[in-house]
């Protein structure tokens, strides 16, 4: 049957990681959770924000969506959550090299075609495109890596324009939201 191999998989993963849990730590962060970041990150499963900041259990609040797209109602009430409640004081909004939503919305600019939901995603990092071909001609370079940093960028002030608190915090000076980009052939996270 379709999907019991993976579903076994993953619970032979959560018996592992059971015995190797630390007991104390995880009744501890059971009581409440104090992270010190969130991280916007793009859902491909090559981009694990608490493997990439080498950050453990209860350190980092993620919000994961194709693209790294933070205006969508559910993914800025999470952050904004993070932020009002939890007293996260840094957003960053983490892009990666090689994203293919990313290239999803270049192919999509160039007139290909995609259906299902996943347009309503292609349609919000198009602005990233357009701003990035306008780059790519004047300049020459990738259009998908010139893209992503774009995206980005985009979505740093779509947080800030779309949330009056994270705005309000911000003017306050107490919080600060940021962009990176992740390289997936040498794991390094860059500033943008």
């Amino acid at each position: 049957m379709a999907g019991e191999q993976e579903l076994a998989r993953l619970l032979e993963g959560n018996k592992k990681f059971v015995e190797k849990a630390d007991v104390e730590k995880l009744k501890e962060l059971a009581k409440g959770q104090k992270p010190y970041a969130v991280i916007v990150a793009c859902s491909d499963s090559r981009v694990v924000p608490e493997k990439i900041f080498n950050a453990d259990l209860g350190e980092l609040f993620v919000v994961r969506v194709a693209g790294n797209i933070a205006c969508e109602s559910d993914a800025l009430g999470s952050i904004e959550y993070a932020v009002e409640h939890l007293g996260c004081q840094l957003v960053v909004v983490l892009g990666h090299s090689c994203c293919g939503a990313v290239t999803a919305a270049c192919k999509r600019a160039e007139g290909h075609n995609d259906e299902g939901s996943i347009t309503s995603i292609l349609k919000k990092i198009n602005p990233a495109v357009v701003k990035a071909k306008m780059k790519v001609d004047r300049m020459g370079g990738s259009l998908v890596d010139e893209a992503i940093v774009e995206n980005v960028m985009n979505q740093v002030e779509n947080i800030v324009d779309c949330s009056q608190i994270v705005r309000t915090k911000v003017r306050e000076g107490v919080v600060k939201v940021k962009g990176a980009v992740y390289d997936l052939q040498t794991g390094e996270v860059k500033t943008v």
